[in-house]
């Protein structure tokens, strides 16, 4: 787990800023099905985990009112956010807003969510350990746990 915050926080230390969405530092990447999510999403994966480091990191950049489904990572997922204001939620807790500069850590086997707010979209890094398996997830979210406009 240090390997995966102390190589984010190199990244994200290098003096670089997350400007428009045309000189951004990572490239935007794909739109991604949606399968697990509402709205547009855009995904870049930065790292793959391999045999030396065991965590993958992705860049992503979720357009306003879109949002991931309920879903849990087995070994936890660390969500550093660049740009933007977005909404993260574990499972029968408070809705919480998160903004540039924040850091979110997804404990392992815990169910939450995660995308833009309604009116603004949200970038962000995720770090993910891949031992202990894929994303598990569960089922969209139900009318009123995601803000309307």
């Amino acid at each position: 787990m240090k390997k995966i915050i102390f190589s984010c926080l190199i990244l994200l230390g290098l003096g670089f800023q997350v400007k428009a969405q045309d000189s951004e530092i990572f490239p935007k990447g794909p739109k991604a099905a949606n399968v697990h999510h509402i709205g547009d999403i855009y995904l870049s994966s930065l790292v793959q985990p391999d045999s030396t480091f065991e965590f993958g990191v992705g860049y992503v950049v979720s357009e306003a009112g879109s949002h991931l489904y309920w879903h849990e990572h087995p070994a936890g997922q660390i969500l550093f956010i660049l740009d933007g204001e977005g909404l993260y939620q574990e499972r029968g807790q408070a809705l919480q807003t998160v903004k540039k500069g924040d850091i979110i850590k997804c404990q392992p086997g815990i169910q939450h969510w995660h995308g833009a707010t309604p009116n603004s979209r949200v970038i962000y890094m995720a770090a993910s350990p891949a031992g202990k398996g894929a994303t598990i997830w569960h089922e969209a979210l139900k009318p009123g746990e995601y803000p309307s406009k």
